[in-house]
């Protein structure tokens, strides 16, 4: 049955898409099918129309039959200004609907985090229990980048990303609608600058593990209990959980376009993986624990490899807390593989033959990552700004990355809360062991950038947003580069 749906997706969606793609170019816009639901909006499932912040947990307590976090005590949310953007790195936090618990909706957390051109914040957000049969939405949007600084041609790049996300009530196969079966299908085209400056792509959009092909299906089924705890099983895009942490909320369509700040990589977690996904969610927290391949399962179904490389695991755990109205989300993770050779599908670099880098077995990686918001605006409900903060760092061979951190602030302006900005730092350290191996040929150091955006919401949901990187690569003989770009995105 699964072969069957997948060799469907592929035959037809592509098809869907590309049309839609057409006809998006010649409206020099995007279009988005069913209810629009921004980044930032994401984790609450509530727009910034008519709504206090009262209302606003009642609308996530709305949700049936399973609940949006939980707990027995005090509604936290209740006197809270709500940011819309709550949801976390894997170490991060996430809003799950749930029943019970009198009308309480707790703010609990999860989040992990991840490594270079192969990564992801481990903590998608929990997804309320379907309601209807069947939930559609598509979104598409186009690129235009050009490099003005560095070693690279300055000249124009056009590209685009279209993706799906459908959705399919348990009761449609039999079940009852605590189970949902998602669909995820994804399309790119077009040329930009991944490659040319810096080591970590600068287009999350346009992202694809070992220069792979255009179009992919990601498809999985989760199970959520009234409880609120939920197991997730099959193939997962970690672009969906990178959408959704709290503050940054970018995945390619929204906020930061450089893949050290929308999706930090870890060299461990893929950034498309065949997983077992278990969120508990308690008092005042979240907790996470997964178990996935260690291959990143583009283009595949995810039963190819089927483990035949190793194991991967995480366990993640999210506090969420406030200063004064506004809340913060604190995370810690732990991920961990059985790998025993280099993960060399994602290494940006090629490896000489006998060198010391590549003898070891086991990856081991710690995170720690911050989300703090500064300001909520009463007068916009889910509208915000704050600080963020990450810092992760692995014991080496084989894992490329040695360790890695970021920081930045982001959130809408007050005085025109439907737009979004963001500027922050970054830093990647290849492992040491790694450098050394190639320095007779490549003289490698540690990669530093920043990226500013500012996106304009000219009709709702349709966005225009300018994009400025400066990026200081990895290769030291390499000039510093800039990139400046537009991102056009539509939602209906």
């Amino acid at each position: 049955m699964a072969a069957f749906t997948l060799s469907y997706c592929e035959g037809i969606l592509p098809r869907a898409l590309k049309t839609i793609t057409i006809l998006s170019s010649l409206a020099a816009t995007t279009f988005v099918l069913a209810t629009p639901v921004k980044a930032e909006e994401k984790a609450f499932g509530v727009s910034d129309e008519g709504h206090d912040a009262d209302s606003a947990v009642d609308q996530i307590n709305g949700y049936e039959p399973a609940v949006l976090w939980i707990g027995a005590s005090a509604n936290p949310l209740a006197d809270m200004d709500l940011p819309s953007s709550l949801s976390l790195d894997p170490t991060q936090l996430s809003l799950a609907s749930a029943s019970g618990a009198e009308s309480t909706a707790q703010m609990l957390a999860a989040s992990t985090s991840s490594i270079l051109p192969v990564a992801m914040p481990m903590g998608a957000p929990a997804q309320p229990a379907m309601t209807d049969r069947f939930k559609t939405k598509l979104v598409v949007s186009q690129f235009g980048t050009i490099p003005v600084a560095g070693d690279v041609p300055n000249t124009f790049r056009y590209s685009g990303r279209a993706d799906a996300y459908i959705d399919v009530g348990g009761s449609v196969f039999g079940l009852d609608n605590s189970f949902t079966l998602s669909v995820r299908p994804e399309l790119t085209w077009g040329q930009n600058t991944n490659g040319e400056i810096g080591l970590i792509p600068t287009d999350t959009a346009a992202f694809r593990p070992g220069g792979k092909g255009e179009f992919d299906v990601s498809i999985n089924i989760r199970k959520r209990w009234n409880s609120g705890v939920s197991l997730t099983l099959g193939k997962v895009n970690a672009l969906d959980i990178a959408g959704s942490l709290p503050i940054v909320g970018s995945d390619g369509h929204y906020g930061f376009q450089n893949l050290g700040l929308a999706l930090p990589p870890t060299a461990i977690i893929p950034n498309t993986l065949t997983a077992a996904m278990l969120e508990v969610p308690t008092d005042g927290w979240l907790f996470r624990a997964w178990v996935f391949d260690v291959d990143s399962q583009f283009e595949r179904t995810g039963f190819e490899t089927a483990f035949e490389n190793g194991v991967a695991g995480l366990v993640a755990a999210t506090k969420i807390t406030r200063i004064g109205r506004n809340p913060g989300f604190y995370s810690v993770g732990v991920t961990a593989s059985t790998r025993s050779s280099p993960n060399t599908e994602l290494l940006p670099l090629p490896l000489p033959p006998g060198g010391a880098f590549g003898d070891e077995e086991n990856e081991l990686a710690l995170s720690l990552s911050a989300y703090q918001f500064l300001q909520v605006y009463p007068e916009a409900p889910g509208k915000g700004w704050g600080l963020l903060g990450r810092f992760q760092i692995s014991d080496g061979d084989p894992t490329f990355l040695g360790w890695s951190a970021y920081f930045g602030m982001a959130g809408n302006p007050k005085f025109r809360p439907q737009d979004r900005f963001g500027v922050a730092w970054f830093r990647y350290s290849i492992t040491t062991e790694l450098v050394d191996d190639v320095a007779f040929f490549l003289d490698l150091q540690d990669e530093e950038g920043v990226e500013a955006f500012y996106t304009f919401e000219f009709a709702k949901g349709f966005q225009l947003t300018a994009n400025a990187q400066v990026v200081d690569g990895g290769v030291a003989t390499a000039d510093t580069g800039v990139i400046l770009g537009m991102r056009l995105t539509a939602g209906f």
